[in-house]
């Protein structure tokens, strides 16, 4: 492998990682903070690659599909946690599942009903539709390192949010003493709803970012679903750090392991689970 394929796998595996680090965020706060299994995460996912196909064909660009599409996804999580998910604190994990399962069938059928069962793509917006020049013959997406770096901004944002601000302090408490937050006089129904609607935006994003890399299709929530599980356990449940240095890992494994061992891909990523595990069974980084 010469240096300019070794560079374009690398960025295709921080490219990966990152994406995945924007749906693991969200299952691991909502897991972490509010202690609920959500099955349906990966459908936000689809939702919102489905939401960047129609808004993209209504508005003729992806960043304004994209402008339009996140503050409908943070209304769409407040009003899903408000109906659904507030009801599910203090059930068991058996509910939880049975519930969110439940929500993906209907996600999944309610997608059939009113954008159909084919598979569609995304334009590339104009401005990042060209590739730069890595070698005399190999050349490297534009989109992909705008991907790339939206999800870097997002992250550092997401680290001011969680740990300089006063919702961030609010988020880091309640996911350890929630009681004691509400004694304090703060609306942990409020917050968890924020919390709950973050991830929402977070995943649909992922997807919409996506969209243009891996097509539309039907089910592609649930493969993004089983990774984005696959980050929470080796990050450690509820770690917002752990799910970035996870995701980055998974990301590396997964790409490296199609291009040097292509028929034992399908496991590397497991495999890198179950070493992390034998190593520290609650994952890299503790809650928090």
């Amino acid at each position: 492998m010469d240096f300019t394929i070794f560079l374009i796998q690398v960025l295709n595996a921080l490219q990966y990682g990152l994406l995945l680090f924007l749906v693991a965020i969200g299952l691991t706060l909502v897991f972490g903070i509010m202690g609920i299994i959500n099955l349906a995460h990966g459908s936000f996912y689809m939702l919102g690659a489905y939401a960047a196909f129609v808004l993209t064909s209504l508005t003729g660009n992806l960043f304004a599909a994209i402008a339009l599409g996140i503050p409908l996804a943070f209304v769409f999580g407040v009003v899903l946690e408000k109906l659904l998910f507030s009801h599910l604190y203090k059930r068991d994990h058996l509910e939880q599942v049975l519930l969110t399962y439940g929500l993906i069938l209907i996600f999944e059928e309610l997608r059939s009903l009113t954008v159909g069962d084919d598979v569609h793509g995304v334009p590339i917006p104009e401005l990042f539709a060209f590739s730069i020049q890595l070698s005399d013959v190999m050349s490297y997406p534009a989109y992909r390192l705008v991907v790339s770096v939206v999800c870097i901004v997002l992250a550092i944002g997401l680290y001011f949010l969680i740990q300089r601000s006063r919702l961030g302090m609010m988020i880091r408490a309640g996911s350890h003493d929630r009681d004691m937050v509400q004694a304090l006089g703060i609306n942990i129904k409020t917050l968890y709803a924020v919390v709950f609607a973050i991830g929402v935006s977070l995943a649909a994003l992922a997807g919409m970012l996506a969209a243009p890399l891996s097509s539309v299709y039907p089910g592609m929530g649930f493969s993004v679903l089983i990774i984005s599980f696959v980050v929470v356990v080796i990050g450690g449940v509820g770690s917002v750090w752990g799910a970035l240095v996870a995701a980055l890992i998974i990301g590396f494994a997964d790409t490296f392991g199609k291009v040097l061992v292509p028929e034992w891909a399908g496991l590397a990523v497991y495999l890198v689970m179950a070493m992390v595990l034998l190593w520290r069974p609650e994952g890299i980084f503790r809650k928090g």
